[in-house]
């Protein structure tokens, strides 16, 4: 997961008097319909073809970015990285690549270096310009070689976009090819040519080296965060099994170096992400191909209660599925229940186990490689070939019963593991049913949640708080149009170690739930989410951080789309306050005190220093100015750059294995993230 700052919402910029009614409306502040503002038919502006505009070249990419990369903010940013990185990929892919170095530079840019073939620099044949393959690569939308399946068989950048989009939005872009028995180079500015390529010094080596610095000009922020890009490089690395990815950090005046290389592919992916997990089975890995595609799959199942499936389609993550996650999820439910009843470990009269019994701590991870795989837009988040179905279904069909058979003591574990799933599934449905019938998780909201005005989604604020202690002067400071307030009595069910109906009954998360309104599990619908934004408001201290990840954790295994599509936030309360030349100024850890105590180059002896203990022992105008004003406040928005590694960091944090989640701490210790939100 990553951080953003959010944008504040357009809201009253002064916070109400106190005393204003609390109760939500539905009648009225609604915004008038967008239709009252048009001007009525015949009466707007004249049409005519001259105002038709052409975006020539890569200026579409400009004037439009998120388009083509997602956002203009961190995630966008980094995507940069990630295109040219594929490109590299795809050269593994296509058995010409074995290294890939990724460096990030002192002076901000970033270098992305392979071995592979090189971009071609001779002209294109029945080009009319004669312009060198290169220069067309890189000033040219949806050119490249992965169209015609002749030189790329499988490859992820099958628009042809990626490294042209990277030199539209870049200040400048240096690229150095190693072919045809030298090295060439040219450079570029905003996607504009700086000079015709040049040949140079004779070399017996292939390559590609691409060195770019993002444009301030379109980017919110330019500072690459190293744990991000190692995130995607070392997955990478398990989905090109052999290939050696080496990350390079040159900022901060020492070089910092890792290397990534999976031999075993996702036969090593897997027990990376089951780290702090204990298992019941060993690693199932198997694959399966046909003349234009190729799926690889590999399966281990945990004593938790969460299922972490992940999918990939040519080293792409699908974070939402498609017919390769389809195929799998049907063949495992098919092949476990026939293994069951071949040994009689389901009775004639059981039921069969569900999907969700099937799956409960199963670690999965499923990549499929084709030539002409069809993806949901740019992003290529979800696949949409329909043969895939078949084709992965039968593939695990086949060889997941074969292993069953060779591994008795594992298939068994499997079963009693579903088994007990399936009869934990029908006491969660009775405490459902148990919560509805008492009125709990039905449109009855929590007592002691204090609503806001606005019906309008998003436009509203909903902060969840510890305790009254906290509740008082945020329900004091907010501004009650649109910003709500629901206390939490102390730290709430870890549920990574809790089953659904251990965690319905828990009384807090109920409130949360009724509060947010979507639901949770198969009953999940987004579309009923009450609030625009979740925030947590928690103390900034140990204490505060660690309710703060079991609300974040509850996010994850309960409401993951609520995160997907950008609700959850976590606020930055203030830790002290320091009157500084008569003016107050807040600060938000130890080392922005310290900064501050030396700064100016003297140490500041007499600062008049208060320590917040806690939300509680704020006033409203401080929490106010601090957390909850959107003209002033920090709110990092929690995003999922990488679901399959934000898995593995929540087994570790909060997990049973103790000594796997000391060594995740102590490893992380200087990273003031701890967990990317």
């Amino acid at each position: 997961m990553a951080k953003k700052r959010s944008v504040p919402p357009k809201q009253s910029r002064q916070r109400p008097q106190a005393g204003t009614s609390t109760r939500r409306t539905t009648t009225s502040s609604r915004a008038k319909s967008p239709a009252a503002a048009r001007p009525r038919r015949g009466n707007g502006p004249r049409y005519e073809a001259a105002d038709i505009t052409v975006l020539e070249g890569l200026e579409a990419v400009r004037r439009r970015p998120s388009m083509y990369i997602g956002s203009t903010g961190s995630r966008g940013l980094h995507h940069l990285v990630y295109e040219v990185v594929d490109n590299a990929i795809d050269e593994a892919l296509a058995g010409a690549c074995s290294r890939i170095l990724v460096r990030l530079r002192a002076d901000g840019g970033v270098t992305v270096a392979d071995d592979g073939r090189g971009i071609p620099v001779k002209p294109i044949p029945r080009s009319k310009d004669r312009r060198p393959a290169v220069e067309v690569v890189l000033t040219t939308l949806h050119a490249g070689g992965k169209f015609d399946g002749k030189s790329y068989v499988v490859s992820g950048g099958l628009h042809g976009v990626g490294v042209s989009v990277v030199n539209a939005l870049s200040e400048r872009l240096d690229v150095q090819v190693a072919r045809d028995g030298a090295v060439w180079t040219q450079s570029y500015s905003r996607g504009q040519r700086l000079e015709k390529l040049k040949k140079g010094q004779a070399t017996r080596k292939t390559g590609t080296i691409v060195t770019f610095w993002p444009d301030r000009e379109v980017f919110e922020e330019t500072e690459f965060k190293r744990d991000i890009l190692a995130e995607r490089l070392r997955e990478l690395s398990f989905l090109a099994g052999g290939v050696e990815i080496a990350l390079v950090d040159e900022r901060g005046g020492r070089e910092w170096r890792e290397v990534y290389k999976a031999k075993g592919g996702l036969a090593d992916f897997v027990p990376f992400l089951n780290q702090g997990k204990d298992t019941i089975s060993r690693v199932v890995h198997f694959g399966g191909k046909k003349e234009d595609a190729e799926v690889e799959v590999a399966l281990q199942w945990n004593t938790s209660f969460a299922e972490s499936l992940h999918s990939f389609a040519n080293t792409i993550n699908t974070h939402e599925g498609g017919t390769h996650e389809e195929g799998l999820r049907k063949a495992l439910t098919n092949v476990i229940n026939r293994y069951a009843r071949s040994r009689n470990l389901l009775k004639e009269k059981d039921p069969n186990l569900e999907g969700d019994d099937v799956r409960e701590g199963l670690t999965a991870i499923v990549s499929v490689k084709l030539k002409e795989p069809q993806f949901e837009g740019q992003t290529k988040t979800k696949l949409g070939n329909t043969d895939m179905r078949s084709f992965v279904e039968t593939t695990v069909n086949r060889h997941l019963m074969t292993w069953l058979e060779e591994h008795g003591g594992d298939g068994k574990r499997i079963i009693q593991k579903g088994s007990d799933a399936a009869k934990a599934r029908l006491a969660a449905r009775q405490a459902r049913d148990l919560a509805r019938r008492k009125g709990i998780l039905d449109s009855t909201l929590p007592g002691k949640l204090a609503d806001c005005q606005l019906a309008e989604p998003e436009r509203t604020e909903l902060f969840i708080v510890e305790g009254d202690s906290a509740a008082g002067p945020a329900i004091q400071a907010r501004d009650p149009a649109y910003q709500a307030v629901l206390p939490i009595r102390g730290k709430i069910l870890n549920v990574e170690k809790a089953r659904l109906h251990k965690t319905l009954e828990n009384k807090e998360i109920q409130a949360l739930i009724t509060a947010v309104g979507t639901g949770i599990g198969e009953e999940f619908d987004l579309s009923k989410a009450r609030y625009g934004k979740i925030v947590a408001l928690t103390d900034a201290d140990v204490d505060g951080a660690h309710i703060r990840t079991l609300l974040l954790t509850f996010f994850f295994r309960h409401m993951y789309e609520l995160i997907d599509a950008g609700h959850v936030y976590i606020a930055q309360p203030p830790l002290y306050r320091v009157n500084l030349d008569g003016k107050p100024q807040y600060l938000f850890s130890d080392k922005e005190l310290d900064r501050l105590r030396t700064s100016n180059g003297k140490k500041r002896s007499n600062l008049n220093v208060l320590r917040f203990k806690g939300l509680g022992e704020m006033n409203a105008e401080q929490l106010w100015e601090t957390a909850m004003d959107p003209d002033q406040r920090t709110l990092l928005q929690v995003t999922l750059e990488d679901a399959a590694t934000a898995d593995r960091t929540f087994s570790v944090l909060m997990g049973e294995d103790v000594e796997e989640r000391r060594r995740f701490i102590q490893e992380n210790a200087r990273d003031v993230r701890l967990i990317d939100v």
